[in-house]
């Protein structure tokens, strides 16, 4: 089965977001106390991106899929392509009513 860590926001998730967002922040203060804030650019864009990417995860937590949500979503998209499947085998030039024929066809 495939793995739901990026369909699913749970609470181990949002605690390592919350440890990102303390260690940005320690990570700026410690830099500004050295008076090397500005030199550190690089590294900050790379944190504060990490963060952002985090954080929008968070934000849009509520459309994500539960596990069991995703597991019905994957029956019903197996069925609806079986469906598929089944109604590709017929062919639809056949002719399903023989008694309209005209005679001598």
């Amino acid at each position: 089965m495939s793995d739901h860590s990026d369909e699913v926001y749970g609470p181990d998730r949002a605690e390592r977001l919350l440890a990102m967002l303390r260690a940005l922040a320690e990570r700026i203060q410690a830099l500004d106390r050295a008076g090397r804030l500005l030199e550190r650019v690089p590294e900050l864009q790379k944190l504060l991106g990490n963060t952002r990417s985090e954080l929008f995860h968070y934000e849009v937590r509520l459309t994500y899929d539960t596990p069991e949500v995703a597991e019905s979503r994957r029956i019903v998209d197996e069925a609806e392509r079986q469906a598929r499947d089944t109604r590709a085998g017929f062919d639809d030039d056949e002719d399903d009513e023989p008694w309209r024929r005209v005679p001598g066809e």
